[in-house]
């Protein structure tokens, strides 16, 4: 390809563009003064709580595998292999629980969701995404709000590989959500034209889930 060619855009090209021209999806520093940093409700920790529904599987990366399915142009079954082959991100984002703790100030390592949708190509019917964990556990949100610019299928925090009770070997950051919605141990993704409520979603928590509008429950 000459220097004067460009390759066409493809449709999750154009949707990238269009995202970083709103400035949609940055928290921490990158967009908000420190004075509004803090959603209401919260306290920070330095230390990172261990929140999960009773059990933590054990997943080698001998074993592990990612599927991407639903409302793709490529379906994907990754190997850890495959899943390392791809482009690498690092990332520092802050993180909120619903149970009312932040931390600020996170370094992650892993793939953008922006790469790994890059490779399935989102169908243009696509809107949400239902995501289920190797302990059954699902969570829901908007296929814009899982390709969001600091998203990140982490490997890696704080320059070590992610441990076991925080999700490892590879879990999901989304940043802008309270921290249910960023699945630990995340076996598949599925893109789907309509929401679908995952676990906590049908059990009295948020269907979307903002910690600055205080997102909690059904009824906020």
């Amino acid at each position: 390809m000459s220097d004067d060619q460009t390759p066409a855009d493809s449709k999750l090209t154009t949707s990238k563009r269009r995202w970083a021209t709103e400035g949609k999806f940055l928290t921490g520093r990158i967009s908000r003064p420190e004075a509004e940093r803090l959603p209401p409700g919260q306290h920070l920790v330095k230390n990172w709580p261990v929140l999960d529904l009773g059990q933590q599987p054990v997943v080698s990366t001998e074993t592990w595998r990612l599927e991407v399915r639903g409302l793709v142009e490529t379906t994907l079954t990754l190997t850890w292999a495959d899943f390392q082959a791809i482009e690498q991100s690092t990332s520092v984002s802050d993180i909120h629980c619903v149970t009312t703790w932040s931390r600020y100030d996170n370094k992650w390592k892993g793939v953008s969701t922006r790469d790994l949708l890059d490779l399935a190509m989102p169908k243009p019917e696509a809107a949400y995404v239902i995501l289920t964990s190797y302990d059954g556990y699902t969570t829901n949100l908007p296929l814009s709000d899982f390709a969001a610019e600091d998203a990140i299928l982490a490997t890696a925090w704080e320059g070590l590989p992610l441990t076991a009770e925080h999700g490892g070997p590879m879990r999901l950051v989304v940043p802008h959500l309270y921290f249910w919605k960023s699945a630990k141990w995340l076996r598949r993704i599925e893109l789907m034209p309509a929401d679908q409520a995952g676990f906590w979603e049908k059990n009295g928590y948020h269907i979307y889930g903002d910690p600055w509008r205080e997102q909690r429950y059904s009824d906020d």
